[in-house]
């Protein structure tokens, strides 16, 4: 066990009683057998893994049953920290009774979310996040050699970082599960971008599907058009008055609509608004480079009026001057 992972003031208030009692006392480290497997009629089943940027690395143990597919037990081995031991030991918990199908839908935030003691308050410390990622890694190698298959056929997820393992749906969770704002806050959390660090943005010295940058832009204007959302579900935007109408369309537009529009070097103002027979009319003048873009009145006109209507109002038309 590491010293700095347990010991040290402040620190220690980061980790949960439960990661605390993994470590000292884990229940299931320590191996299996051939003659294991033998006794419960199953077939032995031993993959490793290792994190070479920080040289943690497990070994996972299972007696698999070939007719159910169930996994009968689970043991683990690993050279690493006092989070590794935790994580890899409530991994190895996790297993037992699932069929080797179930154990792949066990996420590393499964893991994490495992050893809390309070269910909004997290385990272990963001730096240390990575651990978690790497039992999870382990039980993807450990079923790709029960199916007989490479692992990266069972790779159901897209992976943003390959220094820390750490796969686009873990981000985009983590994001929102800590409401990260920042790039940093990112790679403090889950240790993606902390290392070679390609996938913070483009420009590193290998090109990536994902960027990190671009992945938190894209979540938090889903957060924030969500709350947007929320919010004006409270209000009624057909019983408000043509300036509250006209505050609403200003709101959802700085929010879903603008941000989207000054990344290509445009933008949009409110021109008008006017109720007529039924609907509101909104009356919008293209700002840069959407003044004299040819989609200004097809598509982006489309996207414009239907962020208008998915979170104000279904009759609310609008039209560009």
């Amino acid at each position: 066990m590491a010293k700095h992972d347990l010991v040290g003031g402040s620190l220690w208030e980061q980790y949960s009683s439960k990661v605390t009692q993994r470590v000292i006392n884990p229940s299931f480290m320590g191996d299996l057998t051939e003659e294991d497997a033998e006794k419960k009629g199953g077939k032995l089943i031993i993959a490793d893994w290792g994190a070479e940027v920080c040289g943690d690395a497990v070994r996972l143990y299972w007696i698999v049953d070939p007719d159910t597919d169930i996994i009968l037990d689970a043991r683990f081995k690993t050279f690493g920290c006092g989070t590794a031991i935790a994580s890899s030991d409530v991994m190895a918990e996790m297993c037992i009774g699932k069929t080797v199908d179930q154990v792949l839908e066990i996420t590393n935030l499964d893991v994490e979310r495992e050893l809390r003691d309070e269910a909004d308050k997290p385990a272990i410390p963001p730096q240390k996040m990575h651990c978690s990622v790497m039992a999870y890694d382990v039980l993807k190698k450990a079923a790709s050699i029960y199916k007989g298959v490479d692992v990266s056929r069972l790779e159901e997820e897209d992976i943003v970082c390959q220094c820390a393992r750490v796969s686009l749906k873990t981000i985009k969770d983590v994001i929102r599960l800590n409401d990260l704002k920042t790039v940093e806050d990112v790679i403090h959390y889950t240790k993606a971008g902390a290392f070679c660090k390609s996938c913070i943005r483009p420009g590193g010295h290998e090109p990536r599907k994902y960027y990190i940058e671009n992945i938190l832009r894209e979540v938090r204007m889903e957060m924030e058009k969500e709350e947007l959302s929320q919010h004006l579900e409270e209000r009624d935007f057909s019983s408000m008055t043509l300036i509250q109408k006209h505050r609403a369309v200003e709101k959802v537009l700085d929010e879903v609509v603008r941000p989207i529009l000054i990344l290509d070097g445009g933008n949009v103002e409110v021109l008008d608004m006017k109720e007529h027979e039924g609907s509101t009319e909104v009356f919008l003048s293209y700002l840069g480079v959407c003044a004299g873009c040819p989609s200004g009145q097809t598509f982006t006109l489309k996207k414009i009026e239907d962020a208008l209507q998915e979170n104000l109002d279904s009759h609310i038309r609008v039209n560009i001057v």
